[in-house]
């Protein structure tokens, strides 16, 4: 078993590496060109590739941390990408099944984590609060994508704010990762949740840029 692990472990790494690498390119460069789509398919399945091999890994050496990156980073790039095969829903088109079972899987696994969470913190563990944040974030992603599915829709162009949101989220998964993996001088709680508070400006800001809001007559 310890030679499994360590060869998904290197796949783990060079998956994880080609994503982030990816990710920071394009998140440098302008959007929505050939080299901007070509670059994304590198993070994405960079992104998809390791979030598996974490979470097989997960479960042959149990470590929490490794757990919520996985499935965390695999629920932003999927649904990352599906939402741009995803937009006609307002005018009809209806989510696959694929769509709804990894909706349904995200909403088990936050409230799992939000559980979590609350147990560590009962017993005076800090950790507890990234599972409380990461759960809440996850709950409200899931939330949302429900209210899409069933076509309740504000902005024309919402298969592009989706993807944008959930590819710098996944983003942000890694960068993570890479942090807390390599972290030498920060408080754990700051390598964790730093990322985070640094990038989701970002988020709102591309998110308003590109908004089309649907006028309601």
């Amino acid at each position: 078993m310890e030679i499994v692990f360590k060869v998904i472990l290197i796949i783990h790494i060079i998956a994880g590496s080609i994503g982030l690498l990816a990710g920071t390119i394009n998140i440098i460069r302008p959007k929505g060109d050939k080299p901007h789509r070509l670059v994304g398919k590198y993070f994405f399945y960079g992104m998809i590739i390791n979030a598996v091999a974490g979470f097989i890994m997960s479960f042959i050496h149990p470590n929490v941390f490794l757990l919520i990156i996985a499935v965390f980073s695999f629920y932003m790039t999927a649904t990352g990408q599906r939402f741009l095969s995803l937009r006609r829903i307002d005018k009809g088109q209806e989510p696959k099944r694929l769509d709804w079972i990894l909706t349904l899987l995200m909403i088990l696994f936050a409230i799992g984590f939000i559980l979590y969470g609350f147990y560590l913190l009962a017993n005076d563990h800090y950790f507890g609060i990234v599972l409380l944040v990461f759960g809440a974030i996850s709950l409200l992603m899931a939330k949302k994508d429900i209210a899409i599915y069933n076509g309740k829709i504000a902005f024309r162009n919402y298969w592009l704010l989706l993807h944008i949101q959930r590819m710098t989220g996944a983003y942000i998964a890694a960068f993570t990762a890479f942090l807390v993996v390599n972290n030498t001088y920060l408080p754990p709680i700051i390598a964790w949740l730093g990322p985070t508070l640094i990038f989701t400006p970002l988020i709102f800001y591309w998110s308003k840029t590109n908004a089309q809001k649907i006028v309601k007559r």
